[in-house]
């Protein structure tokens, strides 16, 4: 009976991913039986109540999923979204994954052992844009996990300089990005509630001469406020942006 259990689950859920007990459930394997499969090699424990077959490598995006299920507004961010897009400077050799959530939570050891990550819950628009918006798998992976559109992510990534992103790198990736849904951008510019994302985007595409500089004016407005900004960086430079 417990080797029939075992096979049904093996076929059943995807390989490659991992596997929580209330999906052990479901295939009528308890608590008490799936400590069984882990002492004879059929499953290995990753952490609480969390299990993976036996042998099987973590799949990246599987692995997304099944914390998308468990986090609200997870997802994949910022540069490492607009890489995913296909904007970056440079392939590194090990990718370090920036994840966004709406809830403080920390990532489980066993997926930071094998995808060296980053979690922000940083609140960068206003509480009446749906925290969904901008966010959706990839065109080309229906089914894989939620990553922020090109317009989200640039102004994800603009949050982020001069503390975990670095000026000259996130300008040379703006740089690239030349075509953008004006529309998205737009209500996500008149949501943003960062002056420091806001000025980035607009004087950057201003002075890089982006198609949608003037669309980006526009919808900041008075977000961008009268005054210059100045901020002194973590490298002890200093940024500074005009209105």
């Amino acid at each position: 009976m417990a080797t029939s259990l075992i096979r049904t689950l093996q076929t059943s859920e995807p390989r490659g991913g991992p596997l929580d007990s209330a999906a052990l459930r479901r295939h009528g394997v308890s608590s008490a039986l799936a400590h069984d499969y882990v002492r004879s090699g059929w499953l290995a424990r990753l952490g609480r109540g969390v299990f993976m077959f036996a042998g099987d490598v973590l799949e990246r995006d599987q692995t997304l999923k099944f914390l998308e299920a468990r986090i609200p507004g997870f997802h994949v961010a910022a540069k490492n979204a607009l890489a995913w897009h296909g904007f970056r400077q440079s392939v590194p050799h090990r990718e370090t994954l920036i994840l966004w959530g709406t809830r403080k939570r920390a990532l489980p050891n066993w997926f930071l052992e094998r995808f060296p990550a980053r979690y922000s819950t940083a609140k960068l628009f206003e509480a009446d844009l749906s925290p969904d918006f901008g966010l959706g798998p990839l065109p080309e992976s229906p089914h894989g996990p939620r990553v922020s559109t090109p317009e989200r992510a640039l102004l994800e990534m603009l949050s982020e300089v001069g503390v975990h992103q670095e000026v000259g790198e996130a300008r040379g990736i703006m740089e690239s990005v030349r075509q953008l849904r004006s529309q998205q951008l737009e209500l996500l510019l008149e949501h943003c509630r960062m002056v420091k994302a806001i000025r980035l985007c607009v004087t950057w595409a201003e002075e890089l001469g982006l198609p949608w500089a003037p669309k980006a004016r526009e919808a900041a407005g008075n977000r961008m406020g009268t005054r210059r900004w100045v901020k002194r960086l973590k490298d002890g430079s200093t940024l500074i942006l005009k209105p």
